[in-house]
């Protein structure tokens, strides 16, 4: 998609016969990538709100290698675009990006830039030239002609600047991050949040964050997502993946879901690459990152973190660089789930803790301190309508493929008393699992492939034990029915189960019996019936009585076994 027409209201040769707002200023946002151009569309309007003297636009620089979906962004955003050529027509009032790396036309307005990230925290390539430059530093001209300011989120940043690039004296501004400052905000609703992408209280939400290029933590470890799907049991946690908007404008959403397809499968959460990452980041319980500034915002918010990758392009000195010192590390070859327990307890964060204080300077205050500087820019006088506000963010729902196939481990232990047993369950999705060799099988312990009946791969179809309806029948006469039509169509099935609605399930085995199991929680489909019978079935015992089922490590439940007919004449 391209813009090239040039606009001709709110700006233009002949606006003013067009417009309903009369405008006393113009804002020009230069926007160049859809992670610079995300930025401002989430600060500005509060910072703006209720003031029709400042007309917007947003001019599209189609220049940068990440440019792709600039423009849908901002289509969707409902934004004015103009193409980059026509500004040398027009006479803005101000120039706000958070791109720093843009070729403004000659001209005496300001120019304001924001960081898109945390601060100036790593080395980035140079696409002017063959070498590395620090990230959000502008080009030399702006700052020699005294037009550009560069925002800045703590003090310290002022001296590294100054370090790194000394045409940067006397050009920066204290804002604080306004990013940071919504996401402090809406902790209160993280619950809400969690609920949105459907975590309860008894799971955990694991966070897989890359920022973009070959030391990112997808970059080192494509397969990583996939790989902690495999090893964290499905009931007890979801994975979420924040995947930098470079990588989708580089490689495009097609490439990017390929190379994550298999946990995808495997109910991966793949955030959108605009605004959806806050609202997961919020619900989030660990994040597995890299030196990109989600791992810092979320370690900030007091998130544990887990390093999977940590670029030598990280900046010394920096809160990202400290973070990496701090933070353990991911060993891709260790045993995952052990090392996403262990960065979960609190004595893990305490290298980490203060990371905040390091990078946020009087966090609350950035859309304050951020309006002051933009009106002053603009030379006029800020609204009487008291002080921005940040407003807590809504939940965002990520849609996921639903999971249709798991390698299911159970565990029997017989109770001395010969009234049962405890049966303890583990499920990880089977496209996660597929060339994962499983744990060989021990007294006790059993293991085995189900399925529910709308599984596409047909390998894993053909080859379950256990098939598992995902629709409750209407009438009772319907399960045995489609227990029947299920066994005869599926050869190698051990077993199917089907749920009959309040914890009732029936789960009819090949030799013609069907199981009647009772649970209390009648939240669940048929999958935890049908592996307490499996587990009996492969154990040897009475298909009758009270089991105990404990998933993964939550309290035991009651599951309460009828066989309803033995005699294989038919399933009652």
């Amino acid at each position: 998609m391209h813009t090239e027409r040039p606009l001709r209201v709110p700006v233009g040769r002949d606006a003013e016969r067009w417009r309903t707002f009369p405008g006393e200023r113009t804002l020009v946002v230069a926007a160049r990538t859809v992670v610079s151009t995300t930025r401002v569309l989430e600060c500005l309007p509060a910072v703006l709100r209720d003031d029709s003297r400042v007309s917007v636009v947003f001019a599209y620089d189609p220049t940068s290698a990440f440019n792709d979906g600039v423009l849908d962004l901002l289509h969707d955003s409902g934004c004015r675009v103009m193409p980059w050529s026509q500004l040398d027509d027009i006479s803005p009032d101000l120039v706000l990006t958070a791109s720093e790396n843009v070729d403004l036309p000659e001209g005496t307005c300001p120019v304001l830039v924001l960081p898109h990230g945390v601060g100036f925290q790593k080395y980035v390539p140079d696409s002017r030239a063959d070498r590395v430059r620090l990230s959000g530093l502008v080009p030399d001209a702006l700052l020699e002609a005294g037009r550009a300011w560069l925002a800045t989120s703590h003090p310290d940043q002022d001296e590294q600047l100054l370090a790194a690039h000394p045409k940067a004296a006397s050009r920066t501004l204290l804002v604080g991050d306004p990013c940071f400052d919504e996401l402090a905000a809406s902790v209160p609703l993280r619950p809400a949040h969690r609920a949105a992408l459907g975590v309860g209280d008894d799971r955990r939400l694991v966070v897989v964050s890359s920022t973009w290029g070959p030391t990112s933590l997808l970059g080192e470890h494509p397969g990583l997502p996939a790989r902690l799907l495999a090893a964290l049991p499905h009931d007890t946690y979801r994975v979420a993946a924040i995947v930098h908007p470079n990588v989708w404008a580089a490689h495009g959403s097609w490439q990017l879901r390929r190379n994550l397809a298999a946990a995808l499968d495997a109910g991966l959460l793949l955030v959108p690459p605009a605004h959806a990452w806050r609202s997961v980041l919020l619900a989030s319980d660990l994040v597995v990152g890299d030196h990109g500034s989600v791992t810092l915002y979320g370690a900030a918010l007091g998130r544990p973190v887990l390093l999977g990758a940590f670029g030598s392009d990280s900046v010394p000195g920096t809160a990202a660089e400290v973070l990496g010192r701090h933070a353990p590390r991911l060993d891709p070859g260790g045993d995952a789930r052990r090392q996403v327990e262990a960065a979960l307890e609190p004595t893990a964060r305490a290298g980490y803790a203060g990371v905040a204080e390091r990078a946020f300077s009087e966090p609350g205050r950035a859309l304050v301190r951020l309006r002051a500087v933009l009106y002053e820019l603009l030379r006029l006088p800020e609204p009487s309508s008291g002080p921005p506000r940040a407003r807590a963010l809504a939940p965002v729902r990520v849609p996921a493929e639903p999971v249709t196939s798991w390698r299911v481990r159970t565990r029997v232990e017989v109770r001395d008393d010969g009234s049962g047993a405890v049966v303890g369950m583990e499920r990880i999705p089977a496209a996660a699992a597929a060339g994962h060799r499983p744990e060989p099988e021990s007294p006790g312990f059993f293991d085995h492939l189900a399925c529910t009946d709308e599984e596409r791969d047909l390998r894993i179809a053909e080859s379950a034990s256990v098939v598992l309806r995902t629709a409750p029948v209407a009438a009772g006469a319907d399960a045995p029915r489609w227990i029947d039509a299920t066994l005869a169509a599926r050869p190698g099935c051990l077993a199917a189960a089907v749920a009959l609605g309040a914890g009732r399930h029936l789960v009819g085995l090949r030799d013609g019996r069907t199981v009647e199991a009772a649970t209390a929680d009648g939240a669940h489909g048929p999958e935890r019936a049908a592996a307490v019978v499996y587990a009996y079935l492969r154990a040897g015992l009475p298909l009758a009585g009270t089991a105990s089922l404990r998933v993964d490590a939550r309290p035991e439940e009651d599951v309460v076994l009828r066989v309803r007919a033995e005699d294989g004449t038919g399933r009652g």
